[in-house]
């Protein structure tokens, strides 16, 4: 029986059905872009309203940001906020829809870049660690840490874009982070496995901790193709702690809203 590949998985930056959280809901009132972070160059002011989805993003270039393409897809504005609070507006620059990838414009210094691994290749069995914003207006405001390990090389299908891992992830997770246990990354997180609808195929056996993210070097060769080469360097030495690795992604790591 064939079944198509939306049916089985749940793309995580979905809007939450219920209801929506309103732009800054956790900031009454955020700092100015300046006090919030000097050197930030000040573009225009995000867009006001009510936000119809969220997801998260990372800064791979000096103004640039990396996330998912169902992110971004169908919105008539998008907002990006960084660590420091600062709000501001995000300009999609580029799409491609058959890797689900996107890259967005904001203000120069919006966060460090996050640096990509170029070696040693993936294998399976590595920890990893994902970072961003699952269940906005659910859970916690602030950005979430799951760890997990890499379970497959491939995903759903053998497809050969992704990797399998267990790391947990949530709506709102996608366009996130894959760090290694040097906090280097190796992929975006794109999407969790529809436990529901493999439920109803198999006769009720739910699977646990199958989750999707793109591979890192279809990420680099994305952007690679749009001006903004990422910065790569070889995962070496000691392990990380999951702490250390989130203090790594924290300031790069950038909640994103979409505005239709």
């Amino acid at each position: 029986m064939r079944i198509l590949l939306a049916t089985l998985l749940l793309l995580s930056g979905s809007a939450l059905a219920a209801k929506p959280p309103p732009l800054g809901a956790d900031e009454a009132k955020p700092p100015p872009l300046e006090a919030a972070l000097p050197n930030l160059r000040v573009g225009p002011p995000p867009p006001e309203g009510r936000a119809s989805a969220s997801g998260s993003g990372f800064v791979v270039g000096d103004g640039r940001v990396l996330t998912n393409n169902h992110v971004v897809e169908g919105c008539a504005r998008m907002s990006a906020r960084n660590s420091a609070g600062a709000r501001v507006l995000a300009t999609v620059l580029a799409t491609d829809p058959r890797r689900d990838l996107a890259l967005l414009s904001v203000p120069v210094g919006f966060g460090p870049v996050l640096v990509f691994r170029d070696s040693p290749a993936v294998a399976r069995g590595e920890s990893v660690v994902t970072y961003g914003f699952p269940l906005s207006g659910v859970l916690s405001s602030g950005p979430s840490l799951t760890t997990g390990d890499v379970s497959a090389l491939s995903g759903l299908r053998d497809n050969p874009l992704h990797y399998t891992i267990t790391a947990p992830v949530q709506p709102g997770n996608s366009g996130g982070p894959l760090l290694d246990a040097q906090g280097h990354v190796i992929g975006v997180v794109v999407a969790k496995l529809n436990a529901a609808r493999i439920a109803q195929m198999t006769g009720g056996d739910i699977p646990q901790n199958v989750n999707f993210a793109i591979k890192g070097p279809e990420a680099a060769t994305f952007l690679a193709g749009r001006g903004s080469p990422v910065q790569h360097a070889p995962s070496e030495g000691a392990e990380l702690r999951a702490a250390q690795i989130g203090a790594i992604a924290h300031p790069s790591v950038v909640f994103l809203q979409c505005f239709k």
